[in-house]
Formats: structure tokens, C-alpha cells, sequence
């Protein structure tokens, strides 16, 4: 028997919207959202929705020069992380890459918690490598950047087909 509280809600529960470049959106993150992949044809976003309130989005943009699909700019709501968010989110681009024929779903993450690396091997990606001392964009260099904040960049990898 379910109950109304939310924390008991599994991923099926939570209503996805497809977001198309009809749909009109606001905010910056949507007119990024927009911009980055809603103006491509191979490009798709999603936004899970939860009692009328967005609580997380995924895009995934598709490479046809090696036939890939990227899982890019994942982000659940803090308040509603551990409820399978996520990994709905997750599946959400590993259908639309099996739909369209993609051979691979990559993504790169700069992600410190451990628990973001789990979801990502449990929806069957596997660590390709790590590059350390990244740069993000924007970072300037600087001597404190250097002594402060070093990023490892991880990389995986979900093989669905053989080319």
C-alpha cells in the first residue's frame, strides 16, 4: 500500500515532461537548457516533475561522428536526492539513446560524492579514466586555484550495441 510522503515514492511515480523548443520555458538554467539542447535535433531534455514542482533535469546531446549519446547536466533537487530521481533521469537517456540507434551513452563528471559514481555504475556505466588537475571553465590559474581547488575529471562509459 503507498503513502502520500514523498520519500516513499519510487522513480515510476514522478511525471517527465519532454521538453521541446515549443515549450516555453524560464529561468536561466532553461534558456542554458534551451540554447545548449533544445536547438539541435539530436539533442533531448528532460524535467521530472513531483506535486507540481520541478525536481530534476537531464540532457543527453548525441555525437554522430562516433555515434554517441552524452549524458550531460544532470541535477536533482538537494531535498530529494535518494529517491530515485536520478536514476529515473538516467534511464530517461539511455532510452532515447537505444531509440535512436546511439551505440554508447558517455559522460564526464567533475562529481567528488561517492554516491553519484554509484548511480552511475548501477545504471551499468563503466570508469574509462580520470584526468586530474582539470580545469573548469572559467578557472584563471591563479596560485590559490593551484594550492586550493584540484579537479579530477572521471569519464564513463555504457556500451549498449556493437558498430
Amino acid at each position: 500500500m503507498a503513502t502520500n510522503s514523498t520519500a516513499s515514492r519510487k522513480y515510476e511515480e514522478f511525471r517527465f515532461g519532454y521538453v521541446t523548443c515549443e515549450t516555453p520555458l524560464s529561468g536561466n538554467s532553461f534558456q542554458t537548457a534551451t540554447n545548449l539542447f533544445l536547438k539541435k535535433n539530436n539533442s533531448c531534455f528532460w524535467v521530472a516533475v513531483l506535486d507540481g514542482n520541478v525536481v530534476g533535469i537531464v540532457a543527453a546531446r548525441g555525437n554522430e561522428d562516433d555515434n554517441t549519446v552524452e549524458l550531460c547536466r544532470m541535477s536533482v533537487d538537494f531535498d530529494q536526492r535518494g529517491k530515485g530521481i536520478a536514476k529515473a533521469l538516467g534511464r530517461k537517456v539511455l532510452e532515447f539513446a537505444v531509440l535512436n540507434n546511439y551505440s554508447a551513452v558517455v559522460l564526464g563528471t567533475t562529481a567528488i560524492k561517492m554516491a553519484a559514481h554509484k548511480l552511475y555504475e548501477s545504471l551499468g556505466f563503466r570508469h574509462v579514466g580520470a584526468t586530474d588537475h582539470y580545469v573548469l571553465p572559467g578557472m584563471t590559474h591563479s596560485v590559490l586555484e593551484k594550492v586550493f581547488f584540484q579537479v579530477r575529471y572521471h569519464r564513463y562509459r555504457l556500451h549498449l550495441r556493437e558498430e
